[in-house]
């Protein structure tokens, strides 16, 4: 965004004043409206398509080139046009070269929804690949809903939603949040200090880190927030020592910039891995490299991928972005989530032989596999992957070390079983009985 952060913006589109009923609510596809005249048929395409026609195939590239989220999201439009760019030089999507249409949502979330719908009604792309943060997802929800267009989100989240109108190619909360928290609870530590930006992911992965935590039978000893892209670290900083003297752990969800200044004046507080281990949920190889790697060694991040990941694929990978973008870049989760939906994306279209009927490459999608950088993935009915879990130690070479790995793709949940209002709850979108929200 440009200028300071709009707080009234921001508290509408994602803070903690939603009402838990907001947060947890399922989401039902939207009512269907007639069609105006000289519009597709029913089921074709949506209203203002299609944008298949001549020799491209346009899709949209939509997040932050700019604000204090373009830390994160710049690296995921590269991954992004990567993907496309070797796609294309391969033929291409049923004969046509894919077009991206990229956008700067400038870590604004009202103008990631005005973008959407400009890529949507003037540009006509046939699908989004984009958003990072909660909040910009949670804005352009209702476009896409209105629209019944079609969203890529590549980025692990706080799950409790599950729109027909997204693929969420990112982590749920059983294939991050929860395994992450297992895992300190086992080997760091059983007291707690949860540390977030201000908005919907870190207000809602911590209301399901807190139940889980009771669960196990830990204690959480503090709980704060700071504005996303906010500095002002140390009254956190003196809570954190106040709470846990004698060390404990520190479970992270700050997003962009604000890493920056926690981890400098974690370590200038002499609260050091050793005794204050963290785990964080938003920072990889990036992020790393951008914050340095001197005020992170030794701490953790739980991910599905990292760029160490030993694999044919991982190499394949990591060679071709290198190649493009240069020896000394890196890759990280969100960027291998956003490369590999757009091969998810090609696959559908490819199965249902259209890119402008929207419902068929919805239906074509169900049960995609690739053999992706993290390893084998599946599209799942409930519009999630099943992804590998990993931990990562961080090393002085700013890579990661997996010091724990699940032996199997994890099913993915997005309604999530440690919350009360959503226990005993799923979600399946090929069968139309069930759909976005339904009792187990």
């Amino acid at each position: 965004m440009s200028g300071q952060f709009n707080r009234r913006k921001f508290l509408f589109y994602g803070s903690a004043a939603l009402s838990a009923s907001v947060l947890l609510k399922a989401c039902g596809q939207a009512p269907e409206s007639a069609p105006s005249p000289g519009s597709p048929s029913p089921g074709a395409s949506p209203a203002g398509s299609p944008a298949a026609s001549g020799d491209t195939i346009k899709v949209g590239v939509l997040h932050s080139q700019s604000g204090t989220m373009a830390i994160s999201e710049k690296s995921v439009i590269d991954a992004e046009l990567l993907a496309i760019e070797e796609i294309n030089k391969a033929g291409g999507v049923l004969g046509k070269q894919i077009e991206p249409v990229v956008e700067d949502g400038a870590s604004d979330w009202p103008t990631f929804a005005e973008k959407a719908k400009k890529l949507i009604d003037q540009d006509k792309v046939v699908t989004i690949f984009g958003c990072w943060t909660s909040a910009s997802r949670k804005a352009v929800l209702p476009v896409f809903e209105e629209k019944k267009h079609m969203l890529w989100y590549p980025v692990q989240y706080e799950g409790q939603e599950c729109s027909q109108n997204i693929f969420y190619t990112g982590a749920a909360p059983n294939q991050q949040i929860e395994p992450a928290v297992e895992w300190l609870f086992k080997n760091k530590g059983k007291e707690f200090f949860l540390v977030g930006s201000d908005y919907v992911f870190p207000r809602t992965a911590n209301t399901i880190i807190k139940a889980q935590v009771e669960k196990l039978g830990g204690k959480i000893v503090g709980e704060d927030y700071i504005p996303l892209g906010g500095t002002e670290v140390t009254p956190i900083i003196t809570k954190i020592r106040s709470a846990l003297p004698n060390g404990g752990v520190i479970f992270n969800s700050l997003n962009g910039d604000s890493n920056v200044a926690f981890f400098k004046q974690l370590q200038g507080a002499g609260l050091g891995p050793d005794k204050y281990p963290s785990m964080s949920v938003s920072i990889a190889e990036e992020e790393v490299k951008a914050i340095g790697v001197e005020y992170l060694e030794g701490h953790y991040a739980a991910w599905n991928y990292f760029m160490s990941v030993d694999s044919p694929a991982n190499k394949k990978f990591v060679d071709a972005f290198k190649a493009k973008y240069g020896p000394d870049r890196v890759t990280n989760d969100p960027m291998e989530a956003a490369y590999i939906a757009v091969y998810l994306w090609k696959q559908a279209v490819e199965k249902a032989k259209t890119a402008d009927d929207l419902e068929k490459v919805r239906a074509a999608a169900y049960g995609q596999t690739f053999d992706a950088p993290e390893g084998m993935v599946t599209m799942n009915a409930n519009h999630h992957l099943s992804k590998v879990v990993r931990i990562g130690e961080i090393e002085k070479s700013g890579q990661f070390k997996i010091v724990f790995s699940t032996d199997k793709a994890i099913e993915p949940v997005p309604w999530n079983q440690f919350v009360a209002e959503t226990k005993g709850f799923a979600c399946d979108w090929s069968d139309p009985k069930k759909g976005g929200k339904y009792k187990i």
